[in-house]
């Protein structure tokens, strides 16, 4: 029999407790051994649950306990969480985490605490949820070398710009349903600003190409911005607008790491990934694009993935998982990098014939791939390809407006 302690009883924890306690005879027979949920870590009371026994408030019961062997870790957030992971694995405990903004902020310094302690330290949950990803980039796609990954990482984002698009829904209806719904928190910050979208691609840069990767590093914008003006315009162009999380090495060595509002050509794999669905593409040199597709969030999807980690560190007691990554370096993401691309231009203006004539002028390709709206004083377009400093160089010489870009891929 192998003990399990569980650290955190809200959304994710009770599904967690409840595959392993409710399915405890088809867990035991996938890793050939009993498995035991011996601890429940919350400071809350759960009173009239099946397993109202396994609770505890006091941490120190879980670390000093060596028969526990594995302890799922999914509080959310990065304190007390780093101190509760960093000091059971130190006292040999495999850890499992479905907690993206530690594992983006620490996953270095844990793995290597791991290592040390020859214990596992697995996080598939912290990127796709219920979509395997991570295990498949390290062990199926082992043979390629990986030059890019992205994707759209965030469900909640996903939903909001879907409703934009195909209901007509403005942002702050789409976002206030995405809340009834429980697909967006009371606070949305972190999705709607890309800040999730943002620790996931961390965490997929850094077991693609080997470093560290931390979220000051990636260039990172969110969809407050977007309004129905723009999704009807990309749609006329032939595009979706979706939040696209993309990392790339580059031929120096170096990487680049962002997370943008894009338009996606309707020839994309990405631009049918709609409601709350995340989608990974990953492309290896010998496979090219392999596409992971399925929730990225939820009670059930999450918590299978969390689960499928912690029988994985049961099967692996003696063994070591090949998950990991070295620290990364101040000038590992080259923030400088420019890349010839399309990109979505919206500029506003009172005076619109003034401002028509000024985009010809420094525009003449796109003379007849404007989309008008006199009555909004709105033109918008799609540029030529060309490196973006230079784009924004032109739009900077546009006078009495205001204008906002997003970037564009295929088609």
């Amino acid at each position: 029999m192998v003990n399990v302690a569980i650290m955190g009883h809200g959304v994710v924890g009770s599904g967690v407790a409840e595959i392993l306690i409710n399915h405890r005879d088809r867990m035991s027979k996938a890793v050939k051994t009993e498995v035991n949920v011996k601890y429940i870590l919350d400071l809350r009371d759960f009173d009239g649950l099946s397993y109202s026994d396994k609770f505890i408030k006091d941490f120190e019961i879980i670390l000093n306990d060596n028969d526990v062997k594995v302890v799922a870790e999914v509080m959310g957030g990065v304190n007390p969480a780093y101190e509760f992971v960093k000091q059971c694995l130190e006292n040999g405990k495999s850890v499992v985490t479905s907690n993206k903004e530690l594992v983006a902020a620490k996953g270095a310094e844990l793995i290597k605490i791991a290592n040390e302690n020859n214990v596992n330290f697995l996080f598939e949950a912290s990127v796709g949820g219920g979509i395997p990803v991570l295990r498949p980039m390290v062990q199926c796609l082992c043979a390629n070398e990986i030059t890019e990954v992205a994707g759209i990482l965030n469900g909640t984002t996903n939903f909001i710009l879907n409703k934009m698009i195909v209901d007509n829904m403005d942002f702050n209806d789409a976002l206030k349903l995405a809340q009834e719904k429980g697909y967006a928190e009371k606070d949305p910050t972190a999705d709607i600003e890309g800040h999730d979208a943002c620790r996931k691609i961390c965490i997929l840069a850094a077991l693609a190409f080997g470093k560290h990767v931390y979220p000051e590093q990636v260039k990172t914008e969110g969809i407050t911005n977007i309004t129905l003006k723009d999704v009807e315009s990309a749609d006329t162009f032939g595009y979706v607008i979706k939040l696209i999380a993309r990392t790339k090495k580059l031929q120096n060595g170096k990487i680049i790491a962002s997370v943008r509002p894009t338009l996606v050509s309707r020839d994309c794999i990405l631009s049918n990934v709609n409601g709350v669905f995340n989608a990974v593409m990953v492309n290896g040199d010998m496979t090219g694009e392999v596409v992971f597709y399925g929730k990225g969030a939820g009670k059930e999807a999450t918590a299978s993935a969390v689960v499928a980690d912690i029988l994985d560190c049961v099967k692996h007691l003696e063994a070591r998982k090949y998950l990991d990554w070295c620290e990364g370096e101040n000038d590992y993401v080259d923030q400088g990098f420019d890349e010839k691309q399309k990109l979505y231009v919206s500029v506003k203006s009172d005076d619109y014939n003034d401002i028509e004539k000024q985009i010809q002028n420094l525009f003449p390709q796109n003379e007849n791939s404007f989309i008008k709206n006199q009555y909004g004083g709105e033109i918008v377009f799609i540029t030529e390809p060309d490196f973006e400093k230079n784009t924004t160089a032109k739009l900077k010489q546009l006078k009495n407006c205001s204008y906002k870009t997003l970037q564009v891929i295929g088609g």
